[in-house]
């Protein structure tokens, strides 16, 4: 795809799979995801970027100045399209995008958000830590503690932005924020839960149980 940084392509039942290696800028990133949408035909196949970001806050289209509390100076924040409020992105997380088509999968915003959760539970299970849900603020949570955040954006019925997991990197920045807008909220990793699989593994298992669970969404509908 032009426009786009070198990665490595992988085709997996109808869809494509871009994997980059080096922290990719977002707003390089947010841009290609955003034409690509635009120009998606019926007949595109669905796409998943897995990456990780160079250092960069970013603030939903929702998101309130309150909670951009102690900005560090050397970290730029980018003012995004996808839903949500204020976070953090940097090296040792796994961003996972996903340009999908829901109308043709048959399946909703929010059944797409919940594969995405039910995903990273599953994850997190295999290795012997329990996450969970918390109502009405999406993403996964381990003991209170926040170690997964979704933000998506629809536009013509698919989706661009999608999950980050934190992995192993420096949660510092978090502290300048209130992350998600939540007071008092703690965010975690899963270096920090004991679960010893560096990124790149777990970046394909996260693949895996995504694939899995979108199958089981579109079951149900």
């Amino acid at each position: 795809m032009d426009g786009l940084p070198p990665h490595r392509t992988v085709r997996l039942a109808g869809q494509l799979l871009r994997f980059f290696d080096a922290p990719q800028d977002y707003v390089t990133v947010w841009r290609a995801m955003r034409a690509l949408t635009e120009r998606r035909t019926e007949d595109t196949p669905d796409e998943w970027w897995i990456l990780e970001h160079a250092p960069v806050y970013t603030q939903g289209q929702a998101g309130l100045d309150v909670w951009l509390t102690a900005l560090q100076p050397d970290i730029p924040l980018v003012r995004s399209d996808r839903g949500g409020q204020v976070t953090y992105h940097g090296p040792g997380q796994i961003m996972l995008y996903g340009l999908v088509d829901l109308r043709r999968l048959g399946l909703t915003v929010r059944s797409m958000v919940f594969a995405l959760e039910e995903a990273v539970l599953g994850l997190l299970s295999h290795h012997g830590v329990r996450g969970e849900r918390r109502d009405g603020a999406p993403g996964v949570y381990v003991e209170g503690a926040k170690v997964a955040a979704l933000g998506l954006r629809v536009r013509h019925g698919c989706t661009y932005h999608g999950l980050a997991l934190n992995v192993a990197m420096d949660l510092g920045p978090f502290a300048g924020i209130v992350p998600c807008g939540l007071p008092g909220l703690a965010v975690t990793q899963t270096r920090d839960l004991g679960i010893l699989a560096d990124q790149g593994q777990l970046a394909h298992e996260l693949v895996r149980q995504v694939m899995i669970c979108l199958d089981q969404q579109r079951e149900m509908a």
